[in-house]
């Protein structure tokens, strides 16, 4: 790993810049990706210099398309609270509840098959109806219930996982 580290870090860290176009992150990003290779090694030693390249890029690439989406999600949080007065925005601790909850909930769709997360928020969001939906991709009625019952146990099985971790937590104090 030190060696890993000692070879790739500057190289990594300079495609990152490259790529995001911002130092800072490019360091966040860079020394994440070796705290993930620290904490879950690589499926192997590396034969060449190309080779472990080859796989950091393509973890730091998965990074940055990460970091985009929480930006893309932060930024239409962002624009949602100044559309509204600015004494019914809800408290700073509030707020980054409901960010992460907005994270987690993109998470749990990219999670998901295409059409399962679609439909999901067609029914759920737009409040279509399962008929309209059918019709809009183009499955039987049947289907999008299949995907939506999909869409909810994954959501039940996150807020098992939370229920959990909240219990674990309080347990310990």
């Amino acid at each position: 790993m030190d060696a890993l580290y000692v070879d790739h870090h500057t190289w990594l860290r300079t495609w990152l810049q490259r790529r995001l176009g911002n130092a800072a992150d490019a360091a966040d990003l860079a020394h994440d990706a070796f705290l993930r290779l620290m904490l879950k090694p690589a499926p192997r030693g590396f034969g060449s210099v190309g080779e472990a390249r080859a796989y950091l890029r393509t973890m730091a690439q998965g990074m940055c398309i990460n970091l985009w989406r929480r930006r893309e999600i932060e930024q239409a949080w962002l624009d949602t609270l100044a559309a509204h007065p600015e004494q019914c925005a809800p408290s700073a601790e509030r707020q980054a509840i409901i960010l992460e909850a907005l994270h987690e909930m993109s998470a749990l769709l990219l999670g998901l098959p295409p059409k399962a997360a679609k439909a999901f928020l067609m029914v759920s969001v737009c409040e279509m109806t399962e008929p309209e939906t059918a019709a809009e991709l183009g499955v039987s009625s049947r289907m999008v219930r299949k995907y939506v019952a999909q869409a909810m146990l994954c959501c039940m099985q996150a807020n098992a996982r939370h229920t959990a971790a909240e219990l674990r937590y309080s347990s310990e104090l």
